[in-house]
């Protein structure tokens, strides 16, 4: 299995980004999917995750991100609103381990190559 991500940039505080990971093999929609992030200097942390149940956010990015995936076309996507100096790391998508979702990197068995987000004031 192999996760392609794409999408981050440059962009200035208050505007948004897209992100999208694209997966190779079988069964997309048997799995959990989701998004983590790091900045420099810190821990990889949770970003949001999508399963067969729901979708869960980190508190710093609720009601601003949005994840979503589309299993036809074996993608997750993370819509990112309102950004901030903050929002400024490395996103990272991932898949889980089985069909439930957790705030845990332990969790997901797989990992794209990472996109970089910069988010300017």
């Amino acid at each position: 299995v192999q996760l392609q991500a794409s999408g981050g940039g440059l962009v200035q505080a208050g505007g948004s980004l897209n992100l999208s990971c694209v997966a190779s093999g079988r069964a997309f929609r048997n799995y959990a999917m989701a998004w983590f992030r790091q900045a420099p200097g810190k821990e990889r942390e949770f970003v949001a995750a999508v399963n067969w149940y729901g979708k869960y956010y980190a508190d710093s990015v609720d009601g601003r991100f949005t994840i979503s995936r589309d299993n036809a076309e074996n993608t997750a996507y993370l819509q990112m609103n309102t950004l901030r100096p903050e929002d400024t790391a490395v996103y990272f998508c991932a898949r889980g381990k089985t069909h439930y979702s957790s705030r845990d990197p332990g969790s997901y068995a797989y990992w794209g190559q990472g996109t970089q987000v910069t988010v300017s004031s």
